[in-house]
């Protein structure tokens, strides 16, 4: 895991929010056209300008560029999706074939925000996403609709992955034991594996054994480097006899997994993958779950902190260790660019002004993980429901 910079492009560009211009097509211009006129068409006529708009002509030159570049950057959006699409049917990807595309959607997303900054009127209804309307029209989802469905083709597991049939009780289970091994009561360790939960659910969206396609080097369950994953593994052994000493059931469905894994890169097997993520990076925080939840009431804030661990490492145990952990400030732009290279202070020109931020700013900057937060709450729920009955 480690500090996250899933990008092939420098930090500086990110921090800009430079637009971003798609490589040489590989497919001709005839094939992206004829895709574009295809997705043109599932989506429907969304038009750049809306009635309350009103007349353009009754815009400052502000508002027209701001307009004007909220237009392009969308078009460039719907190029870029067509693009990928054709290139996924002709088996044709470039390497690393979702940073553009995440870049794409982020400088609409930005520019978006620019629009309603300069034209609130332009604040529409709710989306199915929960972003915030002043950052995202809700008549673009069903370009966000095609960009998950791109991303979902290209990080498909490996053939040789090995999937479980109880990925969710999986995380949960591993979570709430070691909590356990690391010394938690029982209303602690649960609340530790609902943040595994979460975090499974912001790492892949809840998908096991994924690849990653904007980056080479994070893969698996909780997307781990294969350095992070061995520490893991290493962690884990020096706990598995106390937790055989209580959860004999847990310890024998290690060793299942163990054996079936074989020479396989452990971040390929589901168990595994998630057993070692949570060792490297989270089972050494795991103890300060009752300041935590004392502090962050807030579920959906405990798994925030917790995801930070996975993208800002130091800097988060350094706010845990300090006597504000909401106060604590991060002003490093290297880390404040990794925060916009996963989504937080990225999107519109006040946001990418911002060159420090309280962790407090930080969580709440990070609404692009709340439905799928809300998702594994959901899921948890349900299996302590099973668990019980």
């Amino acid at each position: 895991m480690g500090i996250k910079n899933h990008t092939a492009a420098p930090a500086v560009a990110l921090a800009l929010g430079l637009s971003f211009t798609p490589p040489a097509a590989i497919v001709t211009d005839a094939m992206i056209g004829a895709v574009a006129s295809l997705v043109a068409a599932a989506i429907g006529n969304l038009g750049f300008i809306t009635p309350a708009m009103g007349d353009p002509a009754a815009l400052t030159k502000k508002q027209a560029d701001a307009l004007a570049t909220y237009n392009n950057s969308r078009s460039q959006f719907e190029q870029i999706l067509a693009q990928r699409r054709a290139q996924i049917s002709s088996k044709q990807l470039p390497n690393l074939p979702g940073q553009a595309l995440y870049l794409a959607r982020n400088s609409m997303m930005s520019a978006y925000k620019d629009l309603t900054d300069a034209l609130p009127s332009r604040i529409g209804k709710p989306n199915k996403y929960g972003i915030p309307p002043a950052y995202f029209s809700a008549d673009n989802e069903p370009l966000l609709d095609e960009y998950r469905k791109l991303f979902d083709s290209m990080q498909a597991p490996p053939a040789n992955a090995q999937n479980s049939d109880t990925p969710f009780k999986d995380v949960v289970d591993l979570g709430t034991a070691i909590a356990r091994a690391r010394g938690l009561d029982a209303a602690n360790a649960e609340a530790a594996g609902r943040i595994s939960l979460g975090l499974f659910y912001a790492e892949t969206n809840g998908n096991q054994n994924i690849g990653n396609a904007r980056s080479n080097k994070y893969k698996g369950s909780l997307q781990s480097g294969v350095s992070e994953d061995q520490n893991g593994q290493r962690k884990w052994a020096a706990i598995k006899k106390s937790i055989a000493a209580f959860d004999p059931a847990l310890n024998a469905r290690d060793d299942k997994e163990e054996a079936r894994a074989g020479n396989l890169d452990r971040r390929y097997n589901h168990w595994t993958a998630v057993r070692d993520a949570l060792m490297n990076a989270h089972a050494d925080i795991f103890p300060q779950v009752p300041a935590i939840v004392k502090t962050l009431p807030d579920p959906i804030d405990q798994m925030k902190l917790f995801e930070l661990i996975q993208i800002i490492p130091s800097p988060t145990k350094s706010a845990l260790g300090s006597r504000n952990l909401l106060d604590y400030r991060v002003s490093d732009p290297r880390i404040m660019g990794y925060l916009r290279n996963n989504s937080m202070f990225t999107f519109g020109q006040a946001d990418r002004a911002k060159t420090s931020a309280t962790f407090r700013e930080i969580m709440d900057a990070m609404w692009l993980f709340n439905e799928k937060f809300e998702r594994a709450l959901s899921k948890f729920d349900e299996i302590k429901k099973q668990s019980k009955s």
